[in-house]
């Protein structure tokens, strides 16, 4: 009996301490915020995340769902004195103006670490009136919709975000990321709102992803390692890139996998792109189950990177190496499915491909591939048939 009652009681303890250990929900409406989509609730949203982040007990910071709210531009910055947890339910809206002359952010999250940015909500960037600007030449510089940086052991799960100014999102100098189930959406002829872009960060993580944009779905910029993008959907868009490379920096990116993804209609499917006259590398690339539908060109290396289309002939060349391309099927809306165009001062080397099948939609003529400088290997059947380049 005592032995029993001693257990009784230690659960009780447990079951207290349990209770006492919760979540503290610090909702935006607890400090003034109006919810009403007309007005700035910046400074509401900034007094909730500051006594958000000073509390050690693991805190939620908590956007109701149902209502939406106006932001000016705001920085979330850390560190705070423990994991925190963001719940975006409600949609946030920016203002539908020109409210900077500077490339900015309206969202940021700085220096946070142990983020988790979880929920049903959105963030709508309400970008035509920038889009509109940019294409007369008047905005030069427009804002991205949602910035992480410096943000170590970050989870980003379910949000929508829509209609950026610019980039959508961007990790920059983060560790330890993960971005699952979120949505972008803007039209596909909206420019530079790429989906995701990952830039000086490593171990990231991104899976079950719809995108949908004016530029690229996903683009890995240098200063890059260990970045995953799995079982997602991209295009309308530019299709997930690699680059661009070596225009002014030292390009490092190592270990990019591309897996398990579907491409609809978009530029590319994957693809990496480099300036002539770069430096530096890019090597270990895994690019698996991958289904192309109308997609202009479903497989690219391009080490002639030229958007404007009138630049001259550099020496040099960032150096590209060990890429596999594996499983990749579909259509292509061009007769060229492959570019492999590599400098000739700077090879590619080690590519692989094995187990494609590609066909130029709508045409019973074969599509076919280019290749230029690179060096590799196929397996398997390989569709258009690839001759790699002679070694010299």
């Amino acid at each position: 009996m005592a032995a029993m009652t001693r257990a009784l009681l230690l659960l009780f303890a447990l079951a207290i301490r349990s209770a006492g250990g919760q979540q503290r929900v610090h909702n935006v409406f607890d400090f003034h915020a109006a919810g009403d989509g007309k007005t700035d609730d910046a400074q509401a949203f900034l007094a909730t995340w500051q006594a958000a982040c000073s509390d050690a007990g693991e805190p939620v910071m908590a956007v109701p769902g149902g209502r939406a709210f106006l932001l000016s531009q705001v920085s979330f910055q850390g560190p705070c004195k423990s994991p925190i947890t963001v719940k975006l339910d409600g949609n946030i809206v920016a203002p539908n103006h020109i409210w900077t002359k500077e490339a900015a952010n309206f969202l940021t999250f700085l220096g946070v670490d142990h983020l988790t940015l979880d929920g049903n909500g959105g963030i709508d960037g309400q970008g035509a009136i920038w889009w509109d600007c940019y294409n007369r030449k008047k905005c030069h510089a427009r804002p991205i919709l949602l910035g992480f940086a410096r943000c170590n052991n970050l989870t980003v799960t379910g949000i929508h975000l829509k209609d950026s100014a610019d980039k959508h999102m961007t990790l920059f100098q983060c560790s330890q990321v993960n971005v699952d189930s979120v949505s972008v959406t803007a039209p596909a002829d909206s420019p530079n709102t790429d989906g995701i872009t990952v830039a000086l960060s490593n171990n990231t993580y991104i899976s079950n992803t719809s995108i949908q944009t004016g530029d690229d779905c996903v683009s890995v910029l240098s200063y890059t390692k260990n970045i995953t993008v799995t079982q997602s959907r991209c295009g309308p868009g530019h299709g997930i890139s690699v680059g661009s490379l070596g225009r002014s920096e030292t390009a490092m990116v190592e270990q990019i996998t591309v897996s398990n993804c579907s491409f609809i209609g978009t530029m590319t499917g994957v693809r990496i792109k480099s300036w002539q006259g770069g430096k530096g590398y890019a090597k270990g690339f895994l690019f698996q189950s991958l289904n192309m539908t109308e997609v202009q060109y479903p497989i690219v290396i391009d080490q002639f990177y030229c958007p404007q289309g009138n630049c001259p002939i550099k020496h040099g060349g960032v150096a590209i190496s060990d890429a596999k391309f594996i499983d990749i099927q579909g259509t292509s809306s061009e007769q060229e499915a492959i570019r492999l165009l590599c400098s000739q001062s700077v090879h590619c080397q080690g590519i692989y491909l094995s187990n494609i099948n590609l066909s130029w939609v709508n045409h019973t003529s074969p599509a076919n591939a280019t290749i230029l400088n690179a060096h590799g290997s196929t397996g398997g059947m390989v569709v258009p048939r690839i001759q790699f380049s002679e070694f010299l």
